[in-house]
């Protein structure tokens, strides 16, 4: 799943309010790397892969 660089900051902001336990280093995201921000997901909010995933794009949807 490719996340553009400009719709990150927002759906980074929605995540952080949805889950309050989020903090800062939770959803830092580098590009190429979006495997490794779900597997923080998952291990910070205990939802599986495809969860996470799912919640993602559609919060991108909602973005675009």
């Amino acid at each position: 799943m490719k996340i553009p660089e400009g719709k990150w900051n927002q759906i980074k902001g929605k995540l952080k309010q949805e889950y309050g336990e989020l903090m800062g280093d939770d959803v830092t995201y580098v590009e190429g790397r979006e495997d490794e921000l779900i597997g923080q997901l998952q291990e910070k909010l205990g939802k599986t892969k495809e969860e996470i995933s799912g919640k993602i794009k559609s919060l991108l949807e909602k973005e675009s």
